[in-house]
């Protein structure tokens, strides 16, 4: 065993070996692997090896069909058969709901390049003649799909990596993580390595490896079973190999196997396995099959196959595999762990492990991925994702695998989870929640006598109308919303000046000033949208998503200084409230003795005022385009600071209004959003943020890769486009069409209330960004004409904003 390496990963499960070969792909021949045991011991050798592009992240998609795409290639390398059977795959849907949804993965695959099709349950019943298409409307056909050997799929992956001058250390426990000067010291039953990097990728373990270095990954594993049929008559007769299917109605999943199927389930009542630790001598082994646990589910499945009802069962697999909260992978860099990296909570390691290696491999070899892996990134998950948190949400996310989850929907597990002090007292105006970062925030408001309950759908919900009166409330009088889902930070000391000044692109504002100020990574690429603040000589606040709290603290903590600066977050310290709207100023004034006048507190500017009897700091900006003040104050504050703005509003008409209405609002502006328009793939020209990028300045992170992206020119814009009106809006992810071609992207997309259009931000090529050019947008099937806003619907000259 060698004593230092580049790399440790520890797991050889498909997706550590996957990650050790994308090491070798790089570049990075001095990397190992060590196993506890045998490669795949775990979960990788009794998963059931499907394998599918499906998912409800484009990107992630794109590298589930990256994955897919490769096993030949492996094949091809190595020798090793992977044993691909690319059947092809079918999903059924029996609901019009369900017919929605294919039609929306559709959509999204388009834009991937994807050959998906709708077809009907006659043409599902004639690739799949098992199948009962009475029960059935439709079915998504994707010739992209079909399963593997885990084994081969493995060995290969580890191959290929040795051929390259990788290591594979098997039957080697890691013992215990510990920093050293150089990295960390990997110490194993076998002895010690000295690693650069370390990598978790240690699956059903790979809590335990988190836990020698002090964190706690927000994974659980789960009891799963399918069942292999003995040999069946229909099946044996079959002249081509059934295709992969996933019944949704049933919650099923089935593949061919020989002469009989796999058939497999997520069943409502799941159970959790090793809650608090796995045993460190499990391994190539199993569950107690549990099949009165299925039951439910096998039923439905011999309604819909009715073959599988007369055939006998020849093995019953009941094994665990891990979860995160969501579904989604865990892949990155740990935030305040320099050089060690987690892949797990890979449930889908067939579909998504070597999009997953890949990934990890460019972060670590280039420092950022190459596209946006946020709906994967660990750091998506901050301190609210408690094992106790987790153990709640993964049973949730398990029992809804084939279930949709609508654009508007809210699941309901762990909630409230964290909440503000004034959460009931909004709960009491009829708030409907939603939760981000575990936080409850305000969607919409609930008028007295309406249900504060939102209908799930791909239309427009029973919220709509409500929704408008909140935007009409902004737009004419005055609206209250809660900001403490946005993200605050604080950035204080003798050097945070030059520090900030060469992580942002924007200039800094002059002290009581704010600017906008794109956050790059040295590609160029935006990995943040943000607002900055200069409260005194040496103090700065910054203002994000904060869906990205965590993310941002990972990018700032990386590069702080060893001394001189001081970063902290300031999301339990500092909660807000905002005003928007022609009588905004009105309202402030009446709670405050300052002057609050354009001339005294201009549009960006931000300094201490008193509110109320609320010692508060107050920036004047909007995100709704309105007149408007940010009003930022400790927590103790929050519930007199809202009294104070209620009681003095009530004869303005102060309205409360959620993010929904804000959604609505800021589309009418062509305002832009973190995880939509403003995401890593993207450089801040082509997210129409050019002009808050200080070209002049000399040195700051990205700056050239960005000018050359800018002098390069982009193959797609930022655009607005104003859809005719068919009682449905784009929601993002469709495609944008242009003579029957794909040529873009919608980002976001709803409905702009006080201007009575549909609206979508999207990706469309500059030369056809002319009002002249007609484009479609594709909605639950539906070609929709869309045509170019060249201005903001609302106020384009901004003047509301700056009044």
């Amino acid at each position: 065993m060698k004593s230092h390496v580049r790399v440790a990963v520890i797991g050889g499960g498909v997706v550590g070996c996957s990650v050790l070969y994308h090491l070798t792909r790089t570049g990075w021949t001095d990397v190992a692997l060590i196993e506890r045991a045998e490669l795949t011991s775990g979960s990788t050798w009794h998963a059931a090896g499907g394998m599918h592009t499906l998912n409800s992240d484009p990107n992630v998609a794109k590298l589930q069909d990256y994955t897919i795409r490769l096993y030949k290639e492996l094949e091809a390398a190595t020798g090793q058969s992977c044993g691909i059977h690319l059947t092809g795959g079918i999903m059924l849907a029996g609901t019009p709901e369900r017919m929605d949804f294919l039609r929306t993965a559709r959509a999204k695959g388009k834009v991937l390049g994807m050959l998906t099709d709708i077809i009907s349950p006659a043409e599902a019943h004639r690739l799949h003649p098992l199948m009962e298409p009475a029960h059935f409307l439709g079915a998504l056909w994707d010739p992209l799909e079909g399963h593997v050997d885990p084994n081969g799929v493995t060995q290969a992956y580890a191959k290929a990596a040795r051929q390259a001058g990788a290591e594979v250390y098997r039957h080697n426990p890691v013992l215990e993580l510990r920093r050293s000067p150089d990295g960390w010291s990997v110490i194993t039953k076998d002895g010690t390595i000295e690693a650069e990097h370390v990598v978790n990728c240690a699956g059903l373990w790979a809590r335990e490896v988190g836990r020698m270095v002090g964190i706690e990954l927000p994974i659980l594993a789960m009891q799963h079973q399918y069942l292999i049929t003995d040999t069946m008559p229909e099946v044996a007769q079959l002249s081509t190999e059934l295709p992969h299917c996933i019944d949704f109605e049933g919650e099923a999943y089935m593949r061919q196997e020989g002469k009989g199927v796999v058939l497999g389930t997520y069943e409502q009542a799941c159970v959790p396995w090793s809650v608090k630790e796995t045993p460190k001598d499990f391994g190539h082994e199993l569950l107690p099959p549990d099949l009165d646990r299925i039951a439910p589910s096998l039923e439905v499945a011999y309604r819909h196959f009715p073959p599988l009802a007369k055939a006998g069962v020849k093995r019953v697999i009941n094994g665990p595999f891990t979860f995160a909260p969501d579904g989604n992978p865990l892949v990155g860099p740990v935030p305040g762990l320099t050089n060690f990296w987690v892949a797990c909570g890979v449930m889908a390691g067939f579909s998504q492990g070597g999009g997953v290696g890949l990934t990890l491999a460019e972060w670590m070899s280039e420092g950022v991925p190459s596209s946006d892996v946020f709906a994967m990134d660990v750091a998506r998950f901050g301190p609210f994702a408690t094992r106790a948190y987790t153990r709640v949400k993964v049973p949730e996310n398990y029992t809804r695998r084939f279930r949709i989850t609508f654009p508007n929907e809210e699941l309901p597990a762990a909630r409230p989870h964290r909440t503000t002090p004034i959460f009931d007292r909004l709960r009491a105006r009829g708030a409907v929640f939603g939760a981000a970062f575990g936080l409850e925030y305000p969607l919409w408001f609930a008028p007295e006598g309406v249900a504060p309950v939102e209908t799930p759908t791909f239309r427009r919900s029973n919220a709509h109308d409500h929704v408008a009166a909140e935007c009409r409330a902004v737009r004419e009088r005055v609206g209250l919303l809660e900001t403490a889902n946005f993200g605050r930070y604080e950035v204080t000391g003798p050097d945070a000046g030059p520090w900030l000044d060469r992580l942002l692109a924007n200039r800094l504002p002059a002290q009581g000033r704010m600017a906008l100020t794109p956050l790059l990574s040295p590609k160029g690429r935006l990995i943040g949208d943000l607002t900055v603040a200069r409260i005194g000589l040496e103090r700065f606040l910054i203002f994000g998503s904060g869906l990205a709290e965590t993310y941002h603290m990972r990018w700032f903590l990386a590069r702080l200084p060893e001394r001189g600066v001081t970063v902290r977050s300031l999301s339990s310290a500092m909660v807000g409230l905002a005003i928007a709207g022609p009588k905004a100023r009105e309202l402030l004034s009446r709670v405050t003795d300052e002057d609050v006048s354009n001339a005294a507190l201009p549009f960006l500017a931000i300094r201490p005022i008193d509110v109320g009897t609320v010692p508060a700091v107050v920036g004047r900006i909007s995100f709704t385009g309105e007149l408007g003040y940010e009003i930022w104050v400790a927590p103790d504050y929050q519930v007199a600071l809202y009294a104070a703005l209620i009681g003095a509003g009530e004869d303005l008409g102060l309205a409360h209004f959620g993010g929904r209405a804000l959604n609505s609002l800021r589309l009418e502006k062509s305002f832009g959003s973190w995880t939509r328009e403003f995401t890593p793939d993207y450089d801040p020209f082509q997210a129409g943020l050019g002009r808050f990028v200080a070209a002049a300045k000399n040195d700051f992170i990205g700056r050239d890769a960005a000018l050359a992206a800018r002098d390069r020119g982009s193959e797609r814009v930022i655009a607005t486009l104003v859809l005719d009106d068919h009682g449905m809006d784009a929601w993002g992810d469709e495609p944008v069409l242009h003579d029957g071609k794909v040529v873009g992207w919608v980002t976001s997309g709803g409905y702009g209330h006080t201007v009575g259009a549909s609206i979508a931000l999207a990706y469309v090529p500059p030369a056809l960004a002319k009002p002249e050019v007609v484009f479609h947008v594709e909605l639950l099937g539906e070609t929709i004409p869309a045509r170019f806003q060249p201005e903001p619907l609302v106020d384009p000259k901004g003047a509301r904003m700056r009044s």
